[in-house]
């Protein structure tokens, strides 16, 4: 570890009230804007029932969904010799995770109003198409890891 900075521990986040999930947890959080934390609790589950009306395991589904999300590479800067690398890295699990959130929401976000009306809908087709290895989340993921082929090359540099 270097110098002067701390062993500073993980927070441990509280299971969600309704299926008793830690990642769904960091989601809503991750969902919330403005520290309006029942709104986007509310959108979370409404996506989730959506889910279930297909007929869906919603939580296995949302699992398998940020899983299918998680880049297993990614490119990272690094200067050698003053020059700066593209160095493609193994990503580590609670980034992959939070990667995949991220991209997620991302590509929720982005959808369009005249397919879907609710935050909720968009959120839940997004899932479903990520669970089927489409959408734009999984492109996301697809881009990263292209650079992190394409830079191949400079993966020497990693150490």
């Amino acid at each position: 570890m270097p110098r002067g900075q701390k062993n500073i521990p993980k927070r441990k986040m509280e299971p969600d009230p309704i299926y008793g999930s830690t990642l769904l947890t960091k989601f809503i959080n991750n969902v919330m804007e403005d520290g309006k934390k029942t709104i986007a609790q509310k959108n979370v589950y409404n996506a989730l029932d959506i889910i279930k009306e297909k007929g869906m395991d919603p939580i296995a589904t949302f699992e398998k969904a940020l899983d299918t999300i998680a880049p297993k590479q990614e490119v990272r800067a690094k200067r050698v010799g003053g020059a700066a690398y593209q160095v493609p890295m193994e990503v580590r699990g609670v980034r992959k995770i939070s990667l995949s959130i991220r991209w997620l929401l991302e590509a929720a976000r982005k959808k369009p109003n005249s397919e879907f009306k609710t935050f909720s809908q968009k959120l839940a087709a997004e899932i479903i198409s990520a669970v089927n290895n489409e959408g734009e989340a999984i492109r996301k993921r697809d881009s990263v890891h292209k650079m992190a082929d394409a830079n191949k090359a400079f993966a020497h540099f990693r150490f």
